[in-house]
């Protein structure tokens, strides 16, 4: 099995608050959608992100845990500069995001941010001046 991901699957409670969030607060643009269920978005040339209705999701998958707190894993949106980080968290808390850390410099020389979705998955906003973190953006053409 060669290293690569081609879909990433968040199982959530409301589809139709999850699409409020993406679709009409973020102004994402679904790349599939069976109403109520699922939906994708394409946010790379090979890579997925999948909302599933969560009692679906369970059904095939297995049950989730019991116990509340915090989803354990978080999915990051890299940005070119600080401008930009402070752009998408303005965004995304204009779009009803929780902001759980506004963003701030970081001891590693970058600058980041976290926001929670509706379903509290938490998003790092993050600007990375390191060597990968502009690899990661010149292959998105956004340097």
């Amino acid at each position: 099995m060669d290293a690569r991901i081609t879909f990433i699957t968040l199982p959530v409670a409301d589809i139709a608050a999850s699409r409020r969030f993406y679709v009409d607060g973020l102004g994402w643009q679904p790349a599939f959608e069976a109403p109520g269920g699922v939906i994708f978005f394409r946010v790379g040339p090979t890579v997925m992100l999948s909302l599933w209705n969560r009692a679906e999701f369970e059904e095939e998958v297995g049950p989730l845990p019991a116990g509340g707190g915090i989803p354990p894993l978080t999915l990051s949106h890299n940005m070119p500069d600080v401008a930009g980080v402070d752009e998408v968290m303005r965004d995304a808390a204009a779009a009803g995001a929780q902001i759980v850390r506004p963003a701030r410099h970081r001891e590693w020389g970058g600058y980041s941010g976290y926001f929670a979705d509706p379903d509290g998955f938490r998003w790092e906003v993050a600007y990375n001046p390191q060597p990968l973190g502009v690899e990661l953006m010149q292959a998105a053409g956004l340097v």
